[in-house]
């Protein structure tokens, strides 16, 4: 087990603090933006679906 002696080492995190907190803060913004994507993406080809139906059934009417 590791123990720091004040908060600032703990954040230091023995000089590589840069890449861990960086790949902390990385991973959760990946994590935030994902269902977000996820969710515009989906709407999107609904819409898309919707739109190839009407125009599939428009042209099976001619």
């Amino acid at each position: 087990m590791i123990y720091w002696h004040s908060f600032a080492d703990f954040i230091a995190m023995g000089g590589y603090g840069g890449y861990v907190w960086g790949s902390f803060g990385l991973t959760a913004l990946i994590m935030a933006l994902e269902p977000i994507l996820v969710a515009r993406r989906r709407t999107r080809t609904i819409a898309r679906l919707k739109r190839q139906a009407r125009a599939e059934a428009r042209n099976s009417h001619e």
